[in-house]
């Protein structure tokens, strides 16, 4: 038995099931673990088709990110490391190159501090506000400099995030579980979807129905 194999298979079963819904292609995404009690983390390997993953490829790290089994760690792990060490509540880490949130940034999102509107409930109650990363290439050390600054800010404002952009490249969320995390990835890219086919002209929802949300469901935005 694989050493923490509940959470390889669970791994495995979400890359799977992003590829196979075209969610993630190719090579393109990753997906990390937070372990329990300080035991380090487990992502997936770098260039490894998310939907073809096997339990033992993944790379499994200690908590400094120092490999000590499976394939070569994406290169993203430092950006991962980061968010988890910004974001205590932060177990599972997806970053996919989503088709509409990747277009969305190539010809311009809502702005900066929120690439999307609230255009629907569930975007507010489940993703919330998403803020644009500037563009840094694959892996650069200071792309997770940048988003750790973020969500500190987030949290320090009084308005946590769960999810931020990268210009170019697409989405990092974060969730207690890979499952959960996937459901915002797909809620974050089915919005950019709609507002890109409503040719960027749907109505955002008012102030009222915002706080409606915020006091009915906890909403955080």
């Amino acid at each position: 038995m694989s050493k923490f194999e509940s959470q390889r298979n669970e791994i495995c079963r979400v890359g799977r099931s992003l590829f196979e819904r075209g969610h993630v292609h190719a090579t393109a995404g990753n997906i990390s673990v937070r372990l329990p009690e300080g035991a380090g983390f487990l992502i997936t390997p770098t260039d490894a088709c998310l939907g073809l993953l096997q339990p033992d490829q993944l790379a499994y790290t200690d908590a400094t990110g120092m490999q000590l089994d499976g394939q070569r760690a994406s290169k993203t792990l430092a950006l991962h490391r980061a968010i988890y060490a910004a974001e205590p509540l932060a177990h599972s880490v997806i970053h996919s190159h989503s088709t509409h949130l990747v277009a969305l940034t190539l010809t311009g999102v809502w702005n900066e501090a929120c690439i999307l509107p609230p255009i629907t409930p569930y975007f507010v109650m489940k993703v919330g506000r998403v803020p644009l990363i500037p563009y840094h290439r694959p892996g650069d050390p200071a792309a997770a400099e940048w988003v750790a600054q973020v969500i500190e800010a987030a949290r320090d404002a009084g308005k946590p995030i769960r999810a931020v952009m990268l210009d170019r490249l697409g989405p990092n969320v974060w969730h207690d579980s890979p499952a959960a995390a996937s459901a915002v990835l797909e809620e974050l890219e089915e919005t950019a979807r709609l507002w890109l086919l409503s040719e960027r002209r749907a109505i955002p929802l008012s102030d009222a129905q915002i706080d409606e949300l915020r006091s009915a469901f906890g909403a955080d935005w």
